[in-house]
């Protein structure tokens, strides 16, 4: 379990120094501004939607390496899904990081280097941020909004 653990920690390790799709985005559709008072994580995320479809996503921004890392993955975990399949990645991330996912980590792909981040409830947040931000962007009539997280 200990080279499981070791593998996790060197793939976030790795999207936080070379985060993809870590760029502003001049023709989004959607830009949420992300926010937590707590830790001092602020990113932004962009999206162009084509019809239902989730055309391009990015981030720019500053935050812990939990958090850089989180904004990657989901980053390249939602582009080119529907809606409903990116929905779909915000509920088994959200409870995966909660420490309520109770399906096989071989299922979720690259999601599961987050397994871990449930023992740590400080890092929770940290973790979910962006994709808190990116459910808001699908699910916002807004072009341009805030979420916060306390």
């Amino acid at each position: 379990m200990s080279d499981v653990k070791s593998l996790y920690q060197e793939i976030i390790l790795d999207h936080n120094r070379n985060p993809r799709n870590f760029r502003r985005m001049e023709d989004a559709d959607r830009e949420i501004e992300a926010y937590n008072p707590l830790c001092g994580d602020h990113y932004t995320v962009f999206m162009k939607m084509d019809g239902d479809s989730v055309a391009d996503v990015s981030f720019v921004g500053s935050g812990c390496a939990i958090s850089k890392a989180s904004a990657s993955v989901m980053a390249s975990s939602v582009k080119g899904k529907s809606k409903a399949e990116a929905e779909q990645l915000f509920d088994i991330f959200h409870k995966l990081v909660t420490g309520s996912y109770t399906g096989s980590l071989d299922d979720i792909g690259k999601l599961a280097v987050f397994s871990g981040v449930s023992e740590f409830p400080a890092r929770v947040k940290c973790a979910i941020l962006a994709w808190h931000t990116m459910h808001k962007a699908l699910n916002s009539k807004e072009t341009k909004s805030t979420v916060t997280t306390e």
